[in-house]
């Protein structure tokens, strides 16, 4: 008796989630939604900055509506924390005078932002709802910065921080210094499972401590509820940490034994699902984690591009 394969990725994943949208301090809020991808929101003296911007500009209003249940000062700033299209496809809808990414995420977008585009889409429609709002084309920066850049929002002090490859490898964190909160994209996540097709997995937990050196006082995390407190901050980062270790340590183990693909996923998988099969999007991650984590194992130091055809290839032999 055959077992019935899974659907391509999250192709089945239709349920709508609660949208919330927390405030952290005078300045700083959250936009989360159960785990679908989270947009931060940081309001100075005299400008809005947006931090990752929903993946279409058709869902991007619904974040500009709760800015404009709050304030009336205007949208001047996007920051991307990656490249990921779910994070920035939504950026026409702000219409901000500046989209600002570390130099890294604009070379990966010229590299593999249209591949990427193609992929995501197919892999979770649920999350580009109305694609059809997207303008034509990728989202571009209009300011990059290498290492760390610093914006003042009246008298509010804004820090754009790379601490170091990850998710990707051009990750950027949002940093209020004056208040202790954080933004910290993908590179943590809470009860959501990391993404690591574009990973750096012997970088990402050296990462993560650089963010824990900081101390936030509250984090919003790319997936899962805002993290309100230092306690509720430091499971998100202990939570990411092992869940990158473990797939590391897994991988690394089958790669060292020379098993092959199918064999090291089924056994990374098996080992793994009882402590993290409950987190979001847990199935939909570990073909592609798995994936990407032999090929670093393997060293192939730089993530392979991930096309619409590869994800389905993939799967097929992973899941099919």
């Amino acid at each position: 008796m055959s077992t019935p394969t899974k659907a391509f990725a999250s192709q089945a994943d239709l349920e709508e989630k609660q949208v919330s949208f927390t405030r952290l301090s005078d300045n700083a809020y959250a936009y989360t939604a159960e785990g679908d991808p989270n947009t931060g929101v940081v309001i100075g003296d005299d400008a809005v900055m947006v931090i990752d911007t929903q993946a279409t500009p058709a869902m991007a209003q619904d974040v500009i509506r709760r800015i404009r249940g709050v304030t009336d000062k205007p949208i001047k700033y996007v920051v991307l924390s990656h490249y990921h299209a779910v994070r920035v496809l939504g950026a026409s809808a702000y219409r901000p005078d500046h989209i600002i990414a570390s130099h890294d995420t604009y070379e990966l977008i010229v590299e593999r932002g249209e591949q990427d585009k193609a992929s995501e889409i197919g892999r979770f429609p649920r999350l580009f709802r109305n694609v059809e709002s997207l303008p034509p084309g990728l989202t571009w920066p209009t300011l990059t910065f290498e290492g760390r850049m610093t914006l003042w929002l009246g008298q509010l002090e804004v820090q754009l921080l790379q601490l170091g490859r990850g998710h990707t490898k051009g990750d950027t964190v949002v940093w209020l210094p004056q208040q202790k909160i954080l933004f910290s994209g993908d590179l943590v996540e809470f009860d959501a499972t990391p993404y690591a097709g574009d990973a750096y997995f012997q970088d990402w937990p050296h990462t993560l401590d650089r963010i824990a050196a900081l101390q936030p006082q509250a984090l919003v995390p790319g997936r899962g509820a805002a993290l309100t407190t230092p306690e509720a901050v430091n499971a998100g980062l202990a939570g990411t940490r092992a869940f990158v270790s473990d797939v590391w340590a897994q991988v690394q183990a089958g790669q060292a034994a020379g098993k092959d693909l199918n064999t090291v996923y089924r056994d990374t998988y098996a080992a793994l699902k009882p402590k993290y099969g409950h987190w979001v999007i847990f199935d939909h991650c570990m073909p592609f984690d798995v994936t990407r984590c032999l090929d670093e194992a393997s060293g192939i130091a730089d993530p392979r591009i991930w096309t619409a055809e590869r994800d389905r290839a993939m799967w097929a032999a992973l899941e099919g």
